[in-house]
């Protein structure tokens, strides 16, 4: 079996877990076995010890986003905090914001506790201003860097500035996702791989290998969710690719910096992520692939020739180096219709997701929460604005595809208009 991404790769072959092989019942059945899904159950095992937990992946855990995400368990949130004063107060939007950074100190102790080395360097992460129209977007912002302190950070040419954030960790993805199935089964948490969710309702789950009969169904699915009958207008999956160099030279890293691992991003509008990794390598994503007809998902749509040229591009006219791409793959993740992830518990089906690619720190605290949720216990988590919101459904096609592409082009051209004119 090919590794989906260079994270996975690195880890060596996958032998997926049995599958199920016939009708089950459960206290809680968890479609998918992703980040949201596994920290769901591990925390409510904790929590409710007793309760019998299964959970059902159609090809392995971290085979998706999990596996192949830019390895940033950040404190971001796609929802700006203005946006959220103005829906839902300053002490909700407030709390919104420390809950994620939180989570990003959770995820690195859990992982400690498990014994779970992820590569975890919480050194923060830095968003670059390199051009006149950047630096105009990140002066208002907190943590507004100058010239000199954002190059310091990460030397890339062209640096006006930029906005440093501690609330940031570089980690291996997959290691995570891995170690974390691992730990999940040790405390007697049934995962059944190769087993493909067709249909949930209250109190049900359809499987392509048997039914499974459960008092809570937890969706997980994130990217994954309109492959799910009634499910195909409720996250928009949106494809995001990367690449990752061989590791490169003492004297490179000299000058591009990033000595506690920072993260890195820039004010650009089509969005661009990236780390050093732990063995040296530069991993950057970003957006730009095509949005396709009717939410499909195929494994061809993970390689975009013109997108791995776009990333290798960025990467020479940052920092000036030429290196050889080791690694090319991507992958969808999901979209709600207004951005804002969400969390929530009703009829006996719960559900989290939604993240806009932010999702390594927010479905951990997406996990606490939905533990607390099933259990009954109230807490800060279960008061946070996400919690119950519901995105509406995006259109039906051909006006989904038109808008979501129009979408993408236009944001495009805004990066080109903002990029300074040669005299």
């Amino acid at each position: 079996m090919t590794a989906p991404s260079y994270w996975l790769h690195t880890l060596g072959p996958v032998t997926p877990r049995p599958p199920l092989d016939g009708d089950r019942d459960a206290d809680v059945a968890i479609v998918g076995g992703g980040y949201t899904g596994l920290w769901t159950a591990y925390y409510l095992s904790e929590i409710a010890p007793d309760k019998k937990i299964v959970i059902l992946e159609a090809e392995y855990c971290g085979y998706g986003a999990s596996g192949r995400n830019g390895g940033w368990a950040s404190g971001l949130f796609p929802v700006s905090e203005e946006k959220l004063t103005k829906r839902y107060g300053a002490a909700q939007a407030s709390a919104m914001h420390h809950a994620l950074a939180g989570a990003v100190d959770e995820v690195g102790r859990a992982a400690r506790a498990e014994g779970i080395d992820c590569d975890y360097a919480k050194g923060g992460t830095i968003t670059l201003a390199r051009t006149p129209a950047q630096l105009r977007r990140a002066r208002g912002a907190s943590g507004f860097l100058g010239a000199d302190e954002a190059s310091a950070i990460c030397g890339a040419r062209d640096v006006l500035g930029g906005v440093y954030s501690p609330d940031c960790a570089a980690l291996h993805p997959a290691k995570l996702v891995r170690g974390l199935a691992a730990a999940v089964e040790k405390r007697k948490i049934k995962i059944y791989e190769q087993t493909r969710v067709r249909r949930i309702a209250r109190g049900l789950v359809e499987t392509d290998r048997g039914t499974v009969r459960a008092g809570t169904v937890v969706r997980a699915l994130e990217g994954y969710t309109a492959r799910l009958a009634g499910h195909r207008r409720n996250l928009a999956p949106v494809y995001s690719l990367m690449i990752a160099t061989e590791p490169l030279s003492e004297a490179e890293w000299e000058r591009i910096g990033l000595r506690r691992r920072e993260t890195f991003s820039d004010e650009r509008h089509m969005i661009i992520y990236g780390q050093r990794t732990a063995d040296d390598r530069l991993a950057i994503g970003g957006r730009g692939a095509p949005y396709h007809f009717g939410s499909r998902i195929e494994p061809g749509y993970d390689r975009v020739p013109a997108v791995f040229d776009s990333l290798r591009a960025t990467l020479t006219e940052m920092f000036g180096i030429e290196p050889e791409i080791a690694y090319r793959w991507g992958g969808p993740l999901g979209i709600p219709r207004d951005w804002m992830p969400s969390v929530g518990l009703s009829g006996g089906i719960a559900w989290a997701g939604g993240y806009v690619g932010d999702g390594v720190a927010a479905a951990n605290l997406a996990g606490r929460t939905l533990a607390d949720l099933i259990s009954g216990a109230e807490s800060d988590r279960t008061a946070l604005p996400w919690v119950g919101h519901r995105s509406r459904r995006w259109e039906p096609e051909p006006i989904r595809w038109l808008g979501i592409n129009a979408a993408l082009r236009a944001t495009t051209l805004r990066d080109t208009w903002e990029r300074p004119r040669a005299s």
